[in-house]
């Protein structure tokens, strides 16, 4: 009679395949420990030719140990040449991520505008404060231009940066000169069309 594999138990680690789940059924009843150890080695040895060869040889074969240990369902009384994986080590649960999106209150801007502006909120009045202001501001009129390509007056720029910094940074317009960007037109394409034929 046909022994089908669905009947069969299921295997820990299908991609070895039955033959070597069978070995490693076989060398946990060996009594001797040496002829255990030599058998194991013979299953590795074995599961070695199924796996591509990538990476570091040595992680390569710490791994080949632990799903030797998996397979003997962690009740196999060999020399491992490693110190195998825990049965508590295979169910970890990972950290949650946090999903919660941070307030931006000029969203257009970004992220890392935001975290500039209140670096500059923190920093003492200086010629390196004042810098980063400058710097900050006409990289908030680029990309407001990028929303407005029409056109962005520079007082809006100081209003929006008041805004952000909860009023830490104070601009008057009439202080502050920030560059004029003019918004690049996109680029005609050179293929012309083709004349349907009659």
């Amino acid at each position: 009679m046909l022994t089908y594999n669905t009947r069969q138990k299921p295997l820990v680690l299908p991609e070895y395949g039955r033959n070597i789940q069978q070995m490693v059924d076989f060398c946990r009843t060996i009594e001797d420990r040496d002829e255990r150890n030599r058998c194991a080695a013979s299953i590795i040895a074995a599961m070695k030719t199924l796996l591509p060869q990538n990476g570091d040889p040595v992680e390569t074969q710490r791994k080949l140990w632990d799903h030797l240990a998996i397979m003997a369902d962690f009740n196999l009384d060999i020399d491992y040449p490693f110190e195998v994986v825990k049965p508590d080590e295979l169910h970890t649960v990972p950290h949650k991520l946090s999903t919660q999106p941070n307030y931006i209150p000029r969203r257009h801007y970004g992220m890392h505008v935001q975290q500039l502006v209140d670096l500059i909120s923190t920093m003492p009045e200086g010629e390196e404060r004042d810098g980063l202001i400058l710097l900050v501001a006409n990289q908030m009129k680029k990309l407001r231009l990028a929303v407005n390509p029409e056109g962005v007056e520079d007082y809006k720029v100081f209003e929006d940066l008041a805004e952000m910094s909860h009023g830490a940074i104070q601009v008057a317009p009439e202080s502050l000169q920030l560059h004029e960007y003019e918004v690049a037109e996109l680029p005609q394409s050179s293929r012309k069309k083709r004349k349907r034929k009659k």
